[in-house]
């Protein structure tokens, strides 16, 4: 759960546009391998909006929702029939990673914050990857596909809409 958390909070961005970026849409693919070679794969959606708004839309394995609405995380999981709210303590600010990003070779950057090491791949001012390992050791690949950046959203857009008949766990 904890690499969702993680995930949830890296939203994309293009490096040529980074200090003009308010929005970005995009389909996802994110593979996580733990330290014995055994991976899970999920594919789904994301939207992110300057500040701190995000939600991942999960379709695959299953359905699940994610609403990062600055330091408060939503998780709502259709299948189970429950929503999981938590306060984060603390936040990643990924405009701050990609400002402080240094250049490897021509579609690579890395970047380092709260002792995880992020490496993110740039081809033709997209970004189309973040790869780094969590705390357990598990190693996180999210590759990006059919980015929009700049479109008008609104903070509406990040609030959860909880059904009344989910078990709301806080």
């Amino acid at each position: 759960m904890k690499y969702i958390f993680l995930s949830a909070l890296l939203f994309t961005l293009s490096f040529s546009d980074i200090f003009s970026m308010n929005s970005y849409e995009a389909s996802f693919r994110q593979v996580v391998t733990n330290d014995k070679g055994n991976t899970l794969e999920y594919s789904g959606h994301i939207k992110a909006m300057k500040p701190q708004y995000v939600l991942w839309e999960y379709f695959q394995p299953s359905s699940k929702f994610i609403y990062i609405n600055k330091n408060m995380a939503t998780i709502i999981e259709p299948n189970l029939e429950q929503v999981i709210v938590k306060k984060l303590y603390s936040s990643i600010d990924f405009f701050n990673i990609i400002k402080n990003a240094k250049k490897i070779n021509k579609n690579k950057y890395i970047a380092e914050f709260q002792s995880v090491l992020y490496i993110i791949n740039v081809i033709d001012s997209d970004l189309k990857s973040i790869e780094y390992k969590d705390q357990l050791d598990n190693t996180i690949s999210i590759d990006f596909s059919e980015q929009i950046v700049n479109k008008k959203m609104s903070v509406e857009e990040f609030e959860p809409d909880i059904p009344s008949n989910f078990d709301v766990i806080r």
